[in-house]
């Protein structure tokens, strides 16, 4: 792996476990065996590299989430299949955990990647609630977009709650939740 590789990823988890003030440089080079030069030699700074590895972050979620909505089946077990995918919840999500931090959701840079990844999933899920629409498997009642916020609100709000509580209990309850709700939108 590149130094530059390392660097990215280090920050990654970095910002994952103890947000953007709680990442500092020095923590960042320990962690990715780099010294100060090498971090300044492939980023202008801080921000820059929490820029990189915001971007790296946003790019992996969608991965994993594209690999649950893009497989074949229905729409409802491609959603299913997304809401129920293993997930560390007790660690939380780590673009939806950004968007708390009040110090990327203040800089355009680092917000853009949180931003454009839960637009994404809203749209992605949205597109498979119509899709399902079309072809009679859901009834038309429920708005794709309004159905795919409440789903990503889902969640984003199931990492909260079980967080909250120290179990992946509350998170496993919203899904159950959502799935039902959703499942009762489908046609007979």
């Amino acid at each position: 792996m590149s130094t530059q590789d390392r660097l990215i990823e280090s920050t990654q988890a970095l910002l994952w476990e103890r947000g953007y003030v709680g990442t500092s440089p020095k923590a960042i080079q320990q962690r990715s065996g780099a010294g100060q030069g090498s971090m300044y030699h492939h980023f202008s700074g801080k921000p820059d590299l929490a820029a990189a590895a915001l971007r790296r972050t946003a790019e992996q979620l969608r991965g994993a989430a594209a690999a649950d909505l893009d497989a074949p089946g229905t729409a409802y077990d491609r959603i299913a299949a997304y809401l129920r995918r293993d997930r560390d919840v007790l660690r939380g999500c780590p673009i939806g955990r950004m968007a708390q931090d009040p110090d990327v959701v203040a800089d355009p840079q680092l917000r853009a990647p949180v931003e454009e990844t839960l637009d994404w999933l809203r749209g992605r899920i949205a597109e498979l609630v119509a899709e399902g629409q079309a072809t009679g498997e859901f009834a038309p009642a429920p708005d794709p977009a309004d159905t795919a916020a409440a789903l990503v609100a889902v969640v984003q709000g199931g990492y909260v709650l079980a967080r909250a509580a120290n179990s992946a209990e509350p998170f496993d309850r919203a899904v159950r939740g959502a799935l039902g709700l959703l499942a009762a939108h489908r046609a007979a």
